[in-house]
């Protein structure tokens, strides 16, 4: 796995020493220990993901394994760290170190005395002082650990560069004017930002421009596509219309409001029916553990046949903002309709 080189970090936190690498969320690596810190999920859950893609590129029988710290069963960690009999790779993905049990945290510092071979611990904690001993303890050097540091991009500056960073991996151009565009519209939630990213990359042949981001997301600072979206899927069918027409009278265009639809029920077609944690079933349906607990909450009080009519409606209004009926706002708001009565009728 390419990563900048990163010397341990002698800074001291709460009066200890730091004495294991601290990295940013890209700079993630293979370690028997790493520690995955900060209140920023999205880059957390990227981070994860990363190193479970290297992990699974360089032995395919890795095996996987999640573990809920909160409620920790005695002899969890220590038997999902036992060879097998093939002698697997093992990842192993703790979640909510923030409120570890009692046990799990006695278990943790037990295992950092003595970590498993070929295993590869992930220790999730999204801030907080539960579980700081353990940290303390990872930070000191004890069980070879590292730490991926995955801090909330609070300034326009850092969002600017992980924007900028998302076209550059994908090896598109993009303009610095389009950067900024993007910037201003999704300045609230770096998930967006980053599937909006992920929308032009996908549909750009050319260079994205500040024409192409208003073409998609105009009128998106305080009225958006996914607003629109996530007031209609939650049943707030009025509120849906007023958040609508803000963002078509604030430039927005109908085509890349319907695709905000579409990528919303597409998860929850998804997600709906699956059994098991968001982390189990990210890795099953391709999708980040946070799309999936979203698509979760969106899905109460749906149904299937409903959920299908509402997929319908969606090719339907698809065709109609493309040309294929006069009205594209109308089609919109039919859309909408179906949409906040859950595709009953």
């Amino acid at each position: 796995m390419a990563v900048r080189s990163a010397a341990p970090a002698k800074t001291a936190r709460a009066g200890k020493a730091v004495a294991i690498p601290q990295l940013a969320w890209h700079e993630v690596r293979p370690a028997p220990i790493v520690l995955v810190s900060g209140t920023e999920t999205f880059l957390a859950e990227r981070a994860i993901r990363q190193l479970r893609d290297f992990l699974k590129l360089e032995d395919p029988s890795l095996e996987i394994s999640d573990v809920l710290a909160d409620s920790y069963a005695p002899g969890e960690l220590l038997t999902m760290a036992s060879p097998s009999l093939f002698g697997e790779p093992r990842l192993i993905r703790v979640t909510n170190v923030e409120k570890c049990s009692d046990t799990f945290l006695a278990e943790a510092l037990d295992y950092l005395e003595n970590p498993a071979d070929d295993t590869y611990v992930v220790l999730r904690h999204a801030g907080g002082v539960r579980g700081k001993k353990l940290l303390d303890t990872i930070r000191s050097g004890l069980g070879g650990g590292i730490e991926i540091v995955c801090a909330e991009l609070k300034k326009d500056t850092d969002r600017h560069d992980f924007a900028a960073a998302e076209f550059r991996t994908a090896g598109k151009r993009v303009s610095g004017s389009a950067l900024r565009a993007l910037v201003a519209a999704f300045s609230g939630d770096l998930a967006e930002l980053s599937a909006a990213c992920q929308q032009l990359i996908a549909d750009s042949t050319a260079e994205v421009t500040e024409t192409t981001v208003d073409r998609y997301y105009g009128g998106r600072v305080e009225a958006n596509a996914f607003k629109v979206a996530d007031a209609a899927i939650a049943g707030k069918f009025g509120d849906a219309l007023v958040i609508l027409r803000h963002a078509l009278t604030s430039g927005a265009d109908p085509v890349p409001v319907v695709a905000a639809f579409a990528m919303k029920i597409r998860t929850m077609a998804k997600v709906y029916g699956a059994r098991g944690g968001s982390g189990q079933l990210a890795g099953q349906l391709g999708l980040a553990p946070w799309q999936v607990e979203r698509a979760q909450r969106d899905l109460r009080g749906w149904t299937d046949e409903g959920l299908g009519r509402c997929i319908v409606a969606l090719a339907e209004a698809d065709a109609a903002v493309k040309g294929a009926e006069r009205d594209p706002v109308f089609a919109l708001e039919r859309l909408i309709g179906v949409i906040a009565r859950r595709g009953e009728d």
